[in-house]
């Protein structure tokens, strides 16, 4: 297949899925809005997520800013350098103007996500009152608008560049200048994943501890403050914060396998290059079908539905990956190439994305042992629940550390079997890389999933807070259950795909090293100098997620003094006679995660900048080599990523644990003592608590390790000619 060919093909399905989201969303839109009660809370939700995403992405703009301006100036005054000058000329704007690129597009992506999720929550709640089916679909297809949009942006912005650059004919610094957008997208993700999450979880905190186990109020009360924070908070969050994440994971996996794909230019010529942007176009065929079949009956589990949903889009998608080897994996030169190994490293990444959504399942859904136990700790008080939800966190990292390890030695196998007669290295880790394009494959309905989410969360609470009839609260309390488990599946997704593409990225990176240098480096942790690099990889993690969860506490302490006092000084709230103030937490919140998410981000953009260039000169004046800094560099990836997996498997599952046990007692199917017990029980407030506890770990601090791990690997890609003397 021609190149030309395959570019426009690539960017007319990517054009063509952005056709069906408006079509999505034109349907969502235009679905009924319930009454007036209805429509008054969807205002309060709409006006404080805008008026938050506003007021974050202004501090994100400036921020971008210097960070472009910085990254011009690195290239500008290296131009002469030989790693920048083989580059060509202008090397420096292009690479600061992909950056920009990226950075702009993952905002629209996080915007998109918000825009519809915050209308289509009263849709759902408004179908809710119809059927269960009716209420599922339209939730799906609101978070299906976000999906598509955020995967279709991600090949335009690639594929775009790619072109505009001069890619078809300068293939072999094309993909190394475009570099700048994975970097763009992870930068705002990053201050995006942040901000969201220490609001939603600062907001949920105050709400639930002094709404439930304080004043013994429902969730989603309408007497509660802090009420219309929580909701927003979702939306800014799970939405905007987790658009941004996933659409840094497309972006800069397709610009690492690209590169990859350089090496074995000699073999397929642009086929290589260019077969990460076909498969995942062919994944977002596969998302539109998968999305379409999602419906339920009203006495079925919804998340029937969306499995079956997912299954089809899996077939499909490994159907599209190989349609994809196939067209443009061919020997160009009569070498000898094995196509069926290449796709079943395809396989291997698609059937890992598919084992992560299921154990992440397993450990956060209430039908299974890890839940439960919760449960059960929880009749002894708020302490057991902790040790026990605590210790499912820490069991919950070994099976998914067991399917990365087995998908990355498959997969390397595969290329170096696929590939006999080139370099094992560069085979292996082109097989990795087709692993992982095969994992992302059905990222857009995976999103879509996520999105879910937030959505019939916020239906229940307008249902809750509009006072519709319990029978119509049971159908969303179904939904939401449903929807706290996508949202953990997307975080255990998230997981596996910052795994296998941080080791994509780093692969690119050691590739990048060895095209400037013309050797192999390897990285020896003996070294004293690469030890330290790695020690302090490690303590990043840590130190990072220490200040997102401090962060989500001083936010959450004001938010409470704040619903205290209004329950002190206004006794009309809790007698219904008064409407309370939730301007004021709103505006609380806003202030305090905005104020917040800025010392972790700029800790998790300088550290590896200053380990780079730190070690290259003390590699100089210590005698270690000009590889110095490179390696260190190396070092703190490698072993970052090792401790941000593994950190954010314990934090995502285990805070997903607590809140399904919570809703699990709520769920009218727990018993003590052979009685069903309450909202109002000993065991429900101590695991409410225990929700409490994991909130600022699987919205806050986990999520943001995901976008942490990819932002290390973008920027030491960007900053790697600098770090060589």
């Amino acid at each position: 297949m021609g190149v030309d060919t395959v570019l426009a093909l690539v960017l007319a399905i990517s054009l063509g899925a952005l056709g069906v989201a408006w079509l999505l969303a034109r349907e969502v839109l235009s679905a009924d809005t319930g009454n007036k009660e209805m429509q008054e809370i969807a205002d309060a939700i709409r006006q404080g997520a805008e008026a938050f995403l506003a007021r974050q992405y202004r501090t994100i703009a400036g921020l971008s800013i210097v960070a472009a301006a910085v990254i011009f100036g690195f290239y500008f005054w290296n131009r002469d350098v030989k790693n920048i000058a083989e580059m060509g000329e202008g090397t420096a704007w292009k690479v600061t103007f992909s950056f920009v690129t990226g950075a702009l597009c993952s905002a629209i992506a996080g915007y998109v996500g918000m825009f519809v999720s915050i209308r289509a929550n009263l849709r759902t709640a408004a179908a809710a009152t119809r059927s269960l089916n009716a209420a599922l679909k339209l939730a799906m297809r609101g978070g299906a608008v976000s999906g598509l949009t955020v995967v279709a942006m991600s090949l335009l912005g690639v594929g775009g560049l790619f072109v505009l650059f001069g890619g078809t004919t300068d293939y072999e610094h094309v993909p190394l200048q475009i570099v700048g957008f994975g970097f763009g997208a992870s930068f705002v993700a990053l201050f995006a994943q942040l901000g969201g999450g220490i609001y939603t979880k600062a907001a949920d905190v105050g709400a639930d501890l002094v709404g439930k186990v304080e004043a013994g109020i429902p969730e989603d009360d309408p007497r509660n403050p802090a009420v219309i924070a929580d909701l927003v908070g979702d939306n800014v969050g799970d939405c905007a914060g987790r658009g941004a994440d996933l659409f840094e994971s497309t972006a800069a996996e397709n610009v690492g396998a690209m590169i990859l794909g350089i090496a074995l230019y000699p073999i397929f010529g642009m086929g290589g290059i260019l077969f990460p942007l076909l498969a995942r176009a062919f994944g977002l065929i596969a998302t539109i079908v998968g999305v379409y079949t999602v419906r339920c009956r009203e006495d079925e589990d919804p998340m029937n539905g969306l499995n079956r949903g997912y299954l089809v889009t899996t077939v499909l998608a490994m159907l599209g990956f190989g349609a994809a080897v196939y067209l443009l994996l061919s020997p160009t030169g009569g070498q000898l190439v094995h196509r069926g190994y290449l796709l079943a490293s395809g396989v291997i990444g698609i059937l890992t994305a598919y084992a992560f959504v299921w154990i992440t399942q397993y450990y956060t859904e209430y039908k299974y042992r890890p839940v439960r136990e919760i449960a059960e700790a929880s009749k002894t008080g708020p302490a057991t629940n902790i040790i026990s939800g605590f210790a499912v966190g820490l069991e919950c990292t070994g099976m998914p550390v067991l399917v990365i390890s087995a998908a990355l030695l498959s997969s390397y196998w595969c290329g170096t079997m696929g590939l006999p007669g080139v370099d094992p290295i560069s085979a292996g880790l082109y097989g990795t890389a087709i692993a992982t394009m095969g994992m992302l494959a059905p990222c857009a309905y995976i999103l879509a999933m996520d999105t879910f989410g937030p959505i019939t969360d916020n239906a229940g609470g307008i249902i809750e807070m509009s006072k519709q009839p319990e029978e119509i609260r049971h159908k969303t309390d179904r939904l939401d259950s449903v929807g706290n488990t996508t949202k953990a599946l997307t975080k255990g997704y998230a997981i596996g795909s910052a795994a296998l593409a941080a080791f994509l990225l780093f692969s690119a990176y050691l590739d990048e090293i060895r095209k400037i240098t013309g050797s192999h480096m390897s990285v020896d942790l003996t070294r004293v100098p690469v030890f330290v690099g790695g020690l302090l990889g490690a303590c990043l993690v840590f130190v990072f997620s220490a200040l997102a969860i401090k962060a989500v506490g001083k936010a959450a302490q004001v938010v409470i003094s704040e619903v205290r006092r209004q329950f002190r000084e206004r006794p009309g709230i809790m007698a219904g006679t008064e409407r309370p103030d939730y301007a004021a937490c709103v505006d609380i919140v806003t202030a305090g995660a905005l104020r917040e998410m800025v010392a972790p981000g700029l800790l998790a953009v300088f550290t590896p900048i200053a380990v780079g260039f730190g070690f290259k000169y003390i590699g100089q004046t210590m005698g270690f080599g000009n590889l110095m800094g490179a390696e260190a560099v190396a070092a703190l990836l490698m072993v970052g990523t090792i401790a941000g997996i593994l950190l954010a498997t314990v934090l995502n599952n285990g805070g997903g644990a607590w809140d399904n046990a919570k809703k699990y007692i709520e769920s009218g199917e727990f018993q003590v003592d052979g009685k069903v017990v309450g909202k109002k029980s000993e065991p429900h407030k101590a695991a409410v608590v225990g929700d409490t506890v994991g909130d600022p770990f699987k919205d806050t601090a986990g999520p943001s390790l995901h976008v942490l791990i990819k932002l290390l690997s973008t920027i030491t890609l960007v900053l790697a000619p600098l770090f060589i003397l």
